[in-house]
């Protein structure tokens, strides 16, 4: 990391000098490093040209999300779900992120029932009465990155999937509350993991959210399954993805031989999962698309 004299303009962009702008902050950072804590390089603190950046793509992402709201239903293949998402994306000026993302195939994911994530659209998989998906939508626009997925019910599910999806959204507003500067992800972590438990749940280990802006997944790794005062220091300017995977059995799953792409429960039972991308500011946070 660069050194910089207090009187150097600061790294951000702003304009302002160093010890009027980001100086405090670092020195702040610094000190919880030599507490043993994980703190964020420079690079992962977004400047605030990069954050309008990134709220230009959100504008995107939500758009498509908002239209598959109008049009997601019984008897909709996943494969129209795609071709809306990638039509309404590329006439806005934007590029679906997932669209041969290493290999992916499509532009969106669609995770019905027991798919946890990374289900992939096919003209043959037709939503019918009761089933509960995830449609997880991704924008590139002028190079910044946006993320988000919600859940659609589709037509009247039953309570067990009804509640499954309503306790997945909590989950995610409990996280949220975690998220301000000077807590750890850590935090937001027990409180997602805790209440998932507690409706006899469990959340997905080895897939979570992560950083993101410049890139599709950038560092942070966030996990939703660990403990308070642990994991990587929040502070003001990081941008991240909050996305428990929660089961309603227990929490393995695998990954489909055929596809490669696909992931399962391993029990069979189902999956939920909503995604918000949020940006750390002063005082707590902002979402930046949902």
């Amino acid at each position: 990391m660069e050194k910089l004299g207090r009187n150097d303009k600061c790294w951000c962009g702003s304009g302002k000098k160093y010890k009027s702008c980001h100086m405090m902050m670092e020195e702040k950072i610094h000190n919880y490093e030599l507490q043993g804590h994980i703190v964020p390089r420079r690079d992962m603190i977004k400047t605030p040209e990069q954050i309008e950046g990134i709220r230009e793509s959100s504008k995107i992402n939500i758009a498509v999300l908002d239209e598959i709201d109008k049009m997601i239903g019984p008897g909709v293949t996943t494969e129209e779900i795609d071709k809306l998402v990638y039509d309404l994306t590329i006439k806005m000026g934007g590029i679906p992120a997932t669209l041969n993302y290493d290999g992916y195939p499509k532009s969106v994911c669609t995770s019905i029932n027991d798919v946890v994530c990374h289900g992939i659209p096919s003209p043959d998989v037709v939503l019918k009465e009761g089933d509960i998906v995830n449609v997880d939508a991704s924008t590139i626009y002028n190079g910044y990155f946006s993320d988000s997925s919600r859940m659609y019910c589709i037509g009247k599910v039953d309570e067990e999937k009804e509640k499954l999806v309503r306790v997945t959204k909590e989950c995610v507003e409990l996280g949220l509350e975690q998220v301000k500067p000077w807590n750890f992800l850590g935090d937001m972590a027990q409180v997602i993991n805790d209440h998932a438990k507690a409706n006899g749940y469990s959340v997905v280990v080895e897939i979570g959210g992560h950083g993101i802006g410049l890139e599709f997944h950038e560092e942070p790794f966030v996990s939703y399954v660990t403990r308070k005062g642990t994991e990587m220091l929040m502070v003001p300017g990081m941008v991240f993805t909050i996305e428990p995977m929660v089961n309603a059995g227990t929490a393995d799953i695998y990954i489909d031989d055929e596809d490669g792409w696909t992931v399962y429960t391993q029990d069979g039972k189902p999956s939920a999962q909503w995604e918000v991308t949020v940006l750390v500011t002063e005082d707590g946070y902002e979402i930046l698309t949902y």
